[in-house]
C-alpha cells in the first residue's frame, strides 16, 4: 500500500548486495517498536531498472565489492530519487580507499552528474531530528578509527534532489551494525538501531 514502509534491496550484478541479511527485519522491527508508520513484513529485493522500482519509498544497498551501473539502471535511480525515493548506501568496508566506496562514488557522479553529488550531510540537516535526534550520523562499533583514511567518520554523504536527500552514502559500516536478530535486541544495554528509525521517518515525510 501507498502508505505502508517496505524495505527494498538493491540487487546489482557486480557485488555482494545481499550481504547483512538481517538488516531488513531489525529495521522494520524498530519502526514498529517506535512509529506507528505501517510496515510491510517481508523485504522485496529489486533491480534499479526494474518498472516496479517507482512503487518503494526506500532502497537500501550494500557491499564489498564493485559497484557497475548499466545506463538503464542509472536511468530508474534517477527517476526513482526524483519522484521522491531514498536510496541508502552503506559501505561495508567503512573505507575511503576500498572497492565499493571508489566505484560506487564514481557510479554517482555518472548518474548524478553535478557540483553536489555525495556532498557531505550537515550535523544540523533535519535528517538528524526526523524523530530521534542525533548530532549528526552515531557512530558504529564496526567503525575503526584510522581505518583507511585516518579519521572516524563524522558525517555522511548525500546527494540532493528538489531539496531533498534522494541518495545516502554511508562508510559507517551501518549495515552489519544492524545485522543481527531483532529478537536479541532487548538484551542490549543501548538500541543501535534508532538512526535507522531516523532514516525510515525522513523517507517516509
Amino acid at each position: 500500500a501507498a502508505h505502508e514502509f517496505v524495505f527494498a534491496r538493491l540487487r546489482y550484478d557486480s557485488g555482494d548486495w545481499d550481504y547483512n541479511p538481517k538488516v531488513a527485519a531489525n529495521m522494520l522491527d524498530s519502526v514498529v517498536q517506535y512509529t506507528s508508520i505501517p510496515v510491510y513484513a517481508e523485504e522485496i529485493v529489486i533491480t534499479a531498472d526494474s518498472p516496479e522500482l517507482l512503487s518503494f519509498p526506500f532502497l537500501f544497498m550494500t557491499g564489498h565489492k564493485l559497484v557497475r551501473f548499466s545506463a538503464k539502471e542509472r536511468d530508474g535511480l534517477v527517476k526513482f530519487v526524483d519522484k521522491g525515493g531514498l536510496l541508502f548506501s552503506d559501505d561495508c568496508n567503512h573505507d575511503v580507499d576500498g572497492l565499493y566506496a571508489k566505484s560506487f562514488e564514481d557510479e554517482m557522479r555518472r548518474t548524478f552528474p553535478g557540483a553536489g553529488t555525495l556532498a557531505k550531510i550537515p550535523a544540523r540537516h533535519p535528517l538528524y531530528r526526523s524523530f530521534f535526534t542525533f548530532d549528526g550520523p552515531p557512530q558504529t562499533s564496526h567503525e575503526l578509527n584510522g581505518w583507511g583514511d585516518d579519521m572516524v567518520h563524522d558525517y555522511l554523504r548525500g546527494v540532493e534532489r528538489n531539496g531533498r536527500l534522494g541518495v545516502i552514502y554511508s562508510n559507517k559500516d551501518y549495515g552489519c551494525e544492524w545485522d543481527y536478530d531483532w529478537r536479541n535486541k532487548r538484551f542490549r544495554t543501548k538500541d543501535n538501531t534508532k538512526f535507522a528509525v531516523n532514516v525510515v521517518v525522513y523517507t517516509m515525510t
